[in-house]
């Protein structure tokens, strides 16, 4: 296992759906493929058992498995990251421990999610008896939305002082907390963006990339994204954030997540399944605005 470092730590690593049958059953080899997918367009890493992956449905044992297919088909072209966020300790530390038993370079880890509530004591505890416990980079993952805990800047630098956190996941949506962040961390650890209209002015202030949901649906361009942000502003930068600005608001506005990034890669040709219960998958009009808007931007097959 290659571990995941600060240095390794960048560019475009998408969190990758877990392709599941109608009975819900996960499709091992259409995952496989997308494993492939991705590293074919630049992937610099691969998150499984994110959000994207669907991750409150995955017992450990899935979680295993996926892993282990990640890390088979990745075949050391790039590190791969298991999801090992659960609300208590003793969970998240199994969770770690798995992925470290299954080959994962590192973990992506929430504050307790679900506990909606949390004291800087109760947060820094958390990631240091993780940090005992399981020998793994850990990767901080800043997602008010999805954990329920809004961690400020001071937070993350307590936490950053607690635990030997390598990098961070940063999903808030305020660009005020953006900005902050990367002033006083973009040089000790890799900060990821996770909103995708937040991804080129957060590389441009010190981003190291991204962990975000559809830059994948841009094909090839995905893993050209940070050399984008990096570069000089103008008409390039402009086209490419416009395009992901509007797939992030169509995938985080349409039916109930993530099946619109599910039916966006099916449509494009991925073998990414459908989502499983209790998310169902995007028919009719629904269907059809994922269709529009992949058209209108120039991504479906002609």
């Amino acid at each position: 296992m290659n571990r995941l470092t600060t240095a390794t730590l960048h560019g475009f690593v998408p969190a990758v759906v877990t392709p599941f049958t109608d009975a819900g059953e996960v499709m091992e080899d259409a995952f496989g493929e997308v494993v492939e997918r991705q590293i074919a367009i630049g992937a610099s890493g691969i998150c499984v058992a994110g959000d994207n992956g669907e991750s409150w449905t995955l017992d450990i044992a899935e979680r295993v498995a996926l892993t282990r297919l990640a890390v088979a088909q990745a075949r050391g072209r790039v590190p791969v990251i298991m999801g090992a966020s659960a609300p208590g300790s003793a969970q998240t530390i199994r969770y770690a421990r798995a992925a470290a038993e299954a080959g994962a370079a590192g973990v992506l880890v929430m504050p307790q999610p679900y506990v909606l509530k949390a004291s800087r004591a109760e947060l820094t505890r958390r990631f240091a008896a993780l940090a005992a416990a399981v020998d793994i980079p850990i990767v901080l993952y800043n997602s008010p939305r999805r954990s329920g805990i809004e961690l400020s800047v001071d937070d993350i630098g307590a936490l950053l002082d607690a635990a030997p956190i390598i990098g961070l996941k940063e999903s808030h949506r305020d660009f005020f907390h953006h900005t902050h962040l990367l002033h006083r961390f973009a040089e000790r650890i890799a900060v990821m963006t996770g909103p995708s209209h937040f991804i080129l002015p957060c590389v441009a202030l010190g981003a190291r990339g991204f962990i975000a949901t559809g830059p994948e649906l841009l094909g090839a361009e995905a893993g050209r994204i940070v050399a984008v942000g990096l570069g000089a502003p103008g008409p390039a930068q402009r086209a490419l954030h416009w395009k992901l600005t509007v797939l992030y608001q169509m995938l985080m506005g349409t039916g109930t997540w993530p099946s619109a990034l599910k039916a966006a890669l099916n449509l494009l040709g991925w073998p990414a399944g459908v989502p499983r219960d209790p998310v169902m998958a995007l028919e009719g009009a629904e269907l059809d605005k994922v269709r529009r808007t992949l058209d209108e931007l120039g991504l479906l097959p002609r």
